[in-house]
């Protein structure tokens, strides 16, 4: 693993922000510019806040997490944590690179599961505070490089 204290410090405050359904924290460190892919919800790039923060809204009033496998749990705290395997960190000056596998791991009643993708996030540094500004996710198992025709 290899990686900048002061981004890795940032980039788990972020993330963190992204599990605890925390909107302030996570409109501090992403940009208003954001530009995303998210690989399960569409083939197409999302652009702006509004798209994580209806989600974020939604998932903190039934206490889920975005991308985490949930099922009914009878009412109780589901409990989410993640794990950035294969963690980089590249930086050149006031840009970033992070790139890792995202493990979302979810225990309920029913066990644990474990959701997993690639992520590369990048950031910038504008007036001493850094922000996410751009997020891809892949699969992190081997999909089919062309769509199963229907």
């Amino acid at each position: 693993m290899s990686h900048d204290p002061e981004i890795y410090q940032f980039l788990s405050r972020h993330l963190q922000s992204i599990r605890e359904n925390d909107l302030e924290i996570y409109h501090q460190t992403t940009s208003t510019d954001l530009t995303l892919y998210e690989w399960w919800v569409t083939p197409h790039r999302i652009d702006g806040l509004p798209f994580h923060d209806f989600l974020m809204a939604a998932n903190k009033q039934r206490g889920e997490v975005f991308g985490a496998e949930i099922e009914e749990n009878g009412g109780k705290q589901i409990e989410t944590r993640f794990d950035l395997a294969n963690l980089k960190i590249q930086r050149y000056g006031d840009t970033a690179i992070a790139s890792y596998t995202l493990l979302i791991s979810t225990s309920t009643d029913r066990g644990v599961t474990v959701a997993s993708h690639n992520e590369s996030r990048v950031m910038i540094k504008t007036e001493n505070e850094w922000q996410v500004v751009h997020v891809h996710k892949s699969p992190a198992w081997p999909a089919p490089h062309q769509p199963q025709p229907q």
